[in-house]
């Protein structure tokens, strides 16, 4: 195996995403080439898209929209995987979903492509709060989710993309699946705590049921088929599965995982939660 050089093209999926964003920029700042790739250039669904974005790269992280999770992922990645290593893509790295049984049927996509391989799994992101879905929720004060008094882990996203981008550009990770957290297990009524106190403002989190859930999201104008396979996803990932912490961060990176704290106060920081 031989390191990513600076002249070697790197395939980035996703590249709009709150993960490929990053991991794009971190790459240019080193001087590598980067090839972005999102919709509507790059599709899941149009498989006449994908040959344009593996011809001459030597590396790719990929990511699946919306999840690893959703039916036909599972082939898209075994298929995008197979014809990536045959126009001569030599590395890839997957970000993948912790605790979630079908992510996991996804992954063997990877496995089997015959590309040196790198599995990220990555527990609930910290700037879901503040760049996604629930930001808002945030503004409104009130965080509505079917999670009970569940614990996660919460990882920052700019530790995933140190992680993705190590995997991506040096050697020793082919083979290794990561399982990535943050350094203590939250609550939501927490993690709004924590978001409150960074913000000053008041957040409260209020649990509800998948039902309740759903209906929520279908008055928000979320598109049916989301709406299902989300609900169905956090109804069962959101049971306490990944209540345990692991020190993959540290492992690949030589230092801890950021604090969920850490995350609020650059986030507040920014004003997005004082819109």
């Amino acid at each position: 195996m031989t390191e990513t050089k600076n002249n070697e093209t790197i395939l980035v999926l996703g590249a709009t995403g709150k993960t490929g964003s990053r991991v794009a920029q971190r790459l240019t700042e080193r001087g590598i080439e980067v090839r972005k790739a999102s919709r509507p250039g790059f599709d899941w669904n149009d498989r006449s898209t994908w040959t344009a974005a593996v011809t001459g790269v030597g590396a790719a992280y990929l990511t699946y929209y919306p999840d690893l999770a959703f039916p036909g992922a599972a082939e898209a990645i075994r298929d995008f995987s197979k014809l990536a290593v045959e126009h001569g893509v030599r590395r890839l790295v997957l970000l993948s979903g912790r605790g979630e049984e079908e992510a996991v049927v996804s992954e063997q996509g990877v496995r089997d492509s015959g590309a040196e391989w790198t599995v990220v799994r990555a527990s609930w992101f910290a700037q879901n709060f503040s760049e996604h879905f629930l930001l808002e929720p945030v503004l409104a004060g009130e965080i509505v989710l079917p999670a009970g008094q569940v614990t996660e882990p919460f990882i920052d996203v700019e530790d995933i993309v140190d992680v993705v981008v190590t995997a991506l550009t040096t050697d020793g990770h082919d083979g290794e699946v990561y399982e990535l957290t943050g350094p203590r297990l939250l609550g939501f009524a927490d993690a709004a705590a924590e978001i409150g106190k960074a913000s000053g403002r008041e957040i409260q989190y209020v649990p509800v049921s998948p039902a309740e859930f759903a209906a929520g999201a279908a008055e928000q104008g979320v598109p049916e088929e989301e709406i299902e396979g989300l609900t169905d996803l956090f109804s069962r990932v959101l049971d306490g599965r990944n209540e345990s912490l692991t020190g993959d961060v540290e492992k690949v990176l030589g230092r801890p995982a950021r604090d969920f704290s850490e995350y609020a106060a650059k986030a507040a920081a920014t004003g997005v939660w004082n819109q």
